[in-house]
This record gives structure tokens, sequence and C-alpha cells, in this order.
């Protein structure tokens, strides 16, 4: 009984008002938002949103290569999503021959689409708690055995809630076929490239269009050219008539990770410790590999998708210390924990909460640093080069930037890992050879020749020898959050407590790459004293950018074409008294890494755009959503639609979408 009351605080607490538009929501339990998100501009139900015995949204959203979502906008299994959720298959199509990165791709028929080698989408199937169930004594890898047996292709897994108060089952379809259709030109996919990253005002086209293939009998199937295209439950609808200032927006999607009830004691190691440090060794990761990609175009391309993924959190962190010491929330995290304490005083279940769990985070968050500086450095470096990679042409081009990183990688270790935690491997080498940089050169030359694997062998086993000991440390292996298990059975009471005194709290979730419902309104906010961003870019805005001469910045000239005779056709819209084409769009929806791919939906459930990005200091979200200042950045599925007509020369794939214009209803 005690456990079934517990369940059902948790899913009261839902049913309370939200701080404005902050909350990553289960969708099988919408329902309890469903008022709140009615008086917003919302106008289906629940029912629309999830539903098991029907087809709903959920069976339109796809977790995307196990980090993305995307959203299937046809009958035939059309898939969109962000470019660079896309981009490393994209990157693999590409040659300096066929450089898809640069021109774009476009199948001119479903012959040729590409097929993706270990690319896969998911679908719901369902979500069910199952607290309960394990309390009783039912084994977590019965209930997923017995999941997965419903029928082929489908995968489970059980997640927790609430640091475990809160267990479910979660069933995927997984679709192993899954084919590139179509991608804009990386100066519009990934227009500004690092630069424009994280900021505002945007004008990126980040979208790429997929696939999805199955059995002809329309189940799960690996690559075959019997296969056909999948035919869903559920699609998206497209409204071409666009979105303004207060309208109502929802995502729907699978945001990766969020820490929204950690201690101060989390948010100032993170803030003051973690990022600034991390943000440093990649600035140097970053330089050597610019350096290379700016000498040699057959670089440019090889190094692309490795470039893209360091920078992005690189420039994410630097946003998200910003914008926590900005607003002070360590400070604000502590002056809440002084209440909480004031309170647990009297409270002989929590009196020894706050310091026991205070003494957990002195204990382990030096281990932990070790380990995010392993990563970071060590880590990032490969065994050895295969002979696939020596046999390409650019492979002997590569040679003196993988040298140098080598040598950094070793260097920014030697710097920055705490004594009592250094590899006996790289002490060991450090010595033999004299110096780092002369150690780093031995393991290179190991590396590029494939030969003396043993020093390769022996820093990787010491590596691997680490990591288990910090777990071992700190009692757990799921590391991606500075916590011990100690620290998760402490976090479970604190959830409870925090129910037990907040009273007025609407508690939601921490993000886990589950597929969770977000709602909010299009938005402008305030930057800084006096200057107010619009919440609405235009392809004025790209042409003010354009610069030939600036490989992130060098529209196409089919893009300039169009400016200049203004022949939008009807994807032209009135902006500020100007016949313009709409590009990209703020919102108020709380979201984090992950949703990148997100529908952004309309009242009525159509898609208005697809989420891609957060503003700067809006990335701090994922510890701290603030409402006057955390927007998500979508690509305005105007523009999406302009792009595959009038760039890509794609008309083709609008004739399988469901286009609406239907007059406006706020």
């Amino acid at each position: 009984m005690k456990r079934f009351l517990l369940t059902l605080s948790f899913a009261l607490a839902a049913l309370l008002p939200a701080a404005a538009d902050e909350g990553m929501w289960l969708p099988s339990l919408i329902a309890g938002r469903i008022d709140d998100m009615r008086a917003k501009g919302f106008r289906l139900t629940a029912e629309a949103i999830y539903s098991i015995n029907q087809a709903s949204m959920k069976d339109a959203v796809v977790l995307f290569d196990g980090g993305c979502t995307g959203e299937i906008v046809s009958a035939e299994g059309l898939l969109l999503t962000n470019h660079h959720c896309g981009y490393d298959a994209i990157q693999r199509h590409s040659s300096v021959e066929h450089d898809y990165l640069t021109h774009g791709f476009w199948a001119r028929s479903r012959s040729e689409e590409l097929p993706n080698e270990g690319l896969n989408v998911r679908i719901l199937v369902r979500m069910e708690e199952v607290t309960e169930r394990l309390a009783a004594g039912e084994t977590a890898e019965a209930i997923i055995r017995a999941a997965e047996a419903e029928g082929p292709g489908l995968h489970a897994s059980i997640e927790q809630m609430y640091y475990g108060n809160q267990q479910f089952l979660f069933l995927y379809e997984q679709f192993d076929d899954v084919r590139l259709v179509g991608a804009p030109p990386s100066s519009i996919g990934k227009f500004g490239g690092d630069t424009d990253n994280w900021i505002w005002p945007r004008h990126t086209g980040d979208f790429s269009v997929f696939r999805i293939y199955a059995s002809p009998d329309n189940r799960p199937a690996a690559y075959s050219p019997e296969n056909v295209p999948y035919r869903p439950k559920r699609h998206f609808a497209i409204s071409t008539e666009g979105v303004r200032e207060g309208d109502f927006t929802m995502i729907y999607g699978f945001p990766g990770n969020t820490q929204e009830y950690i201690l101060s004691d989390a948010v100032r190691y993170i803030a003051r410790r973690s990022d600034p440090t991390k943000i440093a060794i990649r600035d140097g990761r970053l330089a050597i590999i610019a350096e290379a990609q700016a000498s040699d175009p057959a670089l440019r391309i090889c190094y692309a998708a490795r470039h893209a993924s360091i920078a992005n959190a690189w420039k994410k962190w630097q946003g998200e210390v910003l914008g926590l010491e900005r607003r002070k929330v360590c400070e604000e995290r502590e002056a809440y924990e002084a209440r909480f304490a004031a309170w647990a005083a009297s409270q002989p279940a929590y009196r020894d909460l706050l310091p026991q769990m205070k003494a957990e985070y002195a204990r382990i968050l030096t281990p932990y640093f070790a380990r995010e500086i392993l990563r970071e450095t060590v880590g990032t470096l490969p065994g050895r080069y295969t002979e696939a990679e020596r046999g390409e042409a650019v492979f002997a081009k590569r040679e003196a930037c993988e040298r140098a990183l080598f040598r950094y990688a070793l260097e920014q270790y030697d710097r920055h890992c705490p004594e009592g935690y250094r590899l006996p491997a790289f002490l060991d080498g450090v010595a033999e050879a004299g110096s780092v940089e002369a150690y780093a050169d031995r393991l290179f030359e190991a590396a590029w020749s494939g030969t003396d694997t043993m020093r390769l062998h022996t820093l990787s086993k010491d590596a691997a020898r680490m990591q288990r000991h910090i777990a071992w440390l700190l009692g757990t292996t799921a590391l991606r959050n500075p916590v011990s298990k100690r620290l998760n059975t402490l976090y479970t009471t604190y959830i409870r407590a925090l129910r037990k005194w907040d009273g007025e709290r609407a508690f939601y979730p921490d993000a886990n790459l589950t597929l969770r419902v977000a709602y909010g309104t299009v938005a402008g906010y305030e930057y800084a004293d006096g200057e107010y961003h619009t919440p609405h870019t235009t392809i004025d805005g790209i042409i003010a950018k354009d610069n030939p001469a600036i490989y992130d910045y060098d529209i196409p000239q089919a893009l300039r074409d169009l400016h200049a005779s203004k022949d939008y056709g009807r994807w032209a819209a009135e902006i500020d008294g100007r016949r313009t084409v709409p590009v990209c769009f703020l919102a108020t929806n709380h979201t984090t890494g992950g949703n990148s791919g997100s529908p952004i939906l309309n009242g009525r459930g159509e898609l208005v755009g697809i989420n891609f990005d957060r503003t700067w200091r809006s990335t701090m979200s994922d510890i701290r959503f603030d409402p006057a200042i955390c927007r998500n950045i979508a690509v305005d599925i105007r523009y999406v639609l302009l792009v595959i007509d009038r760039i890509g020369g794609a008309g083709y794939l609008l004739d399988e979408m469901t286009l609406t214009s239907s007059a406006r209803r706020r």
C-alpha cells in the first residue's frame, strides 16, 4: 500500500501546473496535463497523443539512430530528421567525386535511395509502469523477455523514473533498413557551422530525408532489395500556414539527459570544474583538426563528422556555464537546499539526508573527474588504424594530424588527470621514452603502422582497468552524471522528501532517451538589457550572411537566384511587410540532446517545424529550465519544403506528403 501511495503521489504531481512551459512529460500519462495544454491552444485529446488501442501521434515518432528523433511524414515511410542527425550517413556516402556534404544529395527515384548499414529507427509500441510487478518479485529480465516474445523485431527495456521511485517498460519495433532519400548542401543543412551553432538568430536548414523499408508484410527486416516502403500506422500532416508569436507548440521526441533535481554540489562541479576543463581540452583538438581540414578538400570531408561531433558538446558546455553563472543557479540551489534542510530538521526520516548526500559528493567527485579526463584524452585515441583505412588514398594525408592528436591527448591527460588516478602504463611509458611527447610518438607509430600493438594494448588495458576501478569506487557503471550507487539511493529518498515538502511543485522525470511530450508557445526573449530577440528569421537573413569566401556561409547559387527573383511560389509569407520565406523560429518547449529532429506540432497536431537546437544560454536547461530565456530552435517546415522543392528539385516527394493550409484557428 505504501508503494502504491507513492506511485499515486507522483502521478498526481503531473496534475499540478508546471512553471511556465517547463517539463518533459510521459505520453502515457499526458491526460494529467491535457487541461493545461488545451488552455494554451491544443485542440486534440490525450488519446490522440498516445494510445495503444488505435493509431496515435506516437506511431509517427521514431528514435533515429539511437540518439536523435525523427518523424514519419507520408504513408510510404518517408522520414524527416535533422541534417546533423543524418550527417554520418551522408558523410559515409560522400567522396571528393561525389561530395554530398558540400553539394547535397537527392534520390530521383526509389531505386536511387541509399541504404545505410547499421542505421536503424525504433517506434514505440507501448510503455507501461512495472513498479508493482518488480516489487512483487518479478524480474526485469523476465518482463523484458515476455514483451520481446510478442513478435519479431521487438526490443524492450525497463527505465527508471524519479531515481527509481517508478519504473516503466518500453517496447519498441526496430527497423534496420533505413535509406537516405535527400539532404541539402551543408551550406544549407549546416549553414553557419560552429560559428552559428547554439546561437540566435539562426538560419540553418537543419534537415535530411530518409525512408523506412520493411518486409513485404510490413514487418522489420534486414536490408534487402525485396523490401518495400514501410506503411506506418500514422504519419503527420504538414501545415503550410506557419506559426506566429504566441501560437501553441508541442514537441514529441526522445530527450536524452537532464538533471533537474541535482544538488548545488553537482551544479558547482559542472559549471566550475568539469565543463571548463573539457572545453579547454576540446579547444586544442578542434584547432588541430581544423588546420588539417583547411589544407586539403579530402581531409575536410574525412574529418567533417569528427569535427562536428567534438564541436557540438564543446560549444554547448560554454553556453551551459554562461547560463548557470549568469542566472546564479548554484546559489539558487543552495538557498533551496537551506529551506529544505530547515523543514527536514523536524523530520526524522529526512533530517540527515542532505549531509549524507553532500558527504557522498565530496567522496566521488575527484574520481569522477579523473574518469572524464580519461575519456576526453586517452579515450579519444584509436587502438590501431585498420587495413581498410590504410588502403584509402586520403590516409597518408592524415598522418601529421593524427600524430598531433596523439601528442595533444597525452599532454592534456598529463596536465589534468588527478594524482592517484594516472594510468601505470602511461607513467611507465613516459619514464621509458623520456617525455610525454616521445611516448605519444611511440604509441602513434605503433597504431599507424599496425605493428608493435603491445604498447597500445597495455595502455588500453590500463584504461579499462582504471574505468573499472572508478566504477567500483562509485558503486555503479551508470556514469553519465556525477553519481554513485549510494547517491542514487539517497536521491530516491530525496525526491520523495521533496514531493512531501514542496507540494506546489509539478514533478516530471528527468530525460533518459524515452519518449516525452513538451509544450509551450512561439516566443522571443530579452537577450540582454534593451535587446529583444524576435522569434522568427527569414531567407533575407541568409542572404545577409552569405559569403562565398567562407565554406559554412557559401550558399548555393540557386538560393541566391531564388532570393533575387522572389519567386517563392506557395512557400512565400508576409513577415513585417516583406514578401519572404521563414527559415527558423523560437519556442518555449523544454528540450535537450536527443530532441534533435523532433517534430514541432501546432495545436491541431500538424507538423510546423523540426527541432534542432537551443539558444546558447538555454543549454543550462539540462539542469535549470528558466522560462525567461530558455528557448528551443526549430527550422520552419516551409523552408524545408522550399529547399526540397526549389533547391533539391525533388518536388515529387511533396506529392506523397499530406499538406494542409486550412484557415488559421487560434
